[in-house]
């Protein structure tokens, strides 16, 4: 069973954005992994005012894209016997496959639904991404 508050082996991700965790929670499909998942709503935090915490239990592999694009101030801990071991940042992805979709109802994705949804980035905007495709441009709500 997965301790909230200490974990033998597994990932930790923090200083997610406080509201964004069930968005990461569904894009990384966790709801699908055969073990302990913990989500952490509203946390105090120093940095943030609040934020959100997800507790896997065990390693898995993770899309650091999906992560990145969401929010590139996550910082995930990789936990063994209850330590902290690894520290990884996040960067910005360049391209960004299938987590965002084109609105463009002109584009090939809209007419051929198993082409992936492929979207690059253009510059250091967060959220200034393309569509490969069409170039119909990403709008964050």
């Amino acid at each position: 069973m997965l301790n909230i508050d200490s974990l033998e082996k597994g990932i930790v991700l923090d200083h997610i954005r406080a509201g964004s965790s069930m968005k990461i929670y569904d894009l990384l499909h966790l709801a699908d992994l055969d073990c302990c998942v913990a989500v952490i709503k509203n946390a105090k935090s120093n940095k943030l005012g609040k934020k959100d915490i997800i507790k896997i239990e065990g390693r898995i592999d993770i899309d650091l894209d999906i992560l990145g694009f969401i929010d590139h101030n996550i910082t995930i801990n990789i936990i063994d016997n209850g330590k902290i071991i690894e520290k990884q940042q996040l960067v910005l992805p360049k391209i960004i496959k299938n987590v965002i979709k084109c609105k463009n109802p002109r584009c090939i994705t809209s007419v051929e639904e198993e082409i992936d949804h492929v979207f690059q980035r253009c510059d250091d905007n967060p959220h200034h991404y393309r569509c490969i495709y069409c170039e119909q441009e990403y709008q964050d709500k």
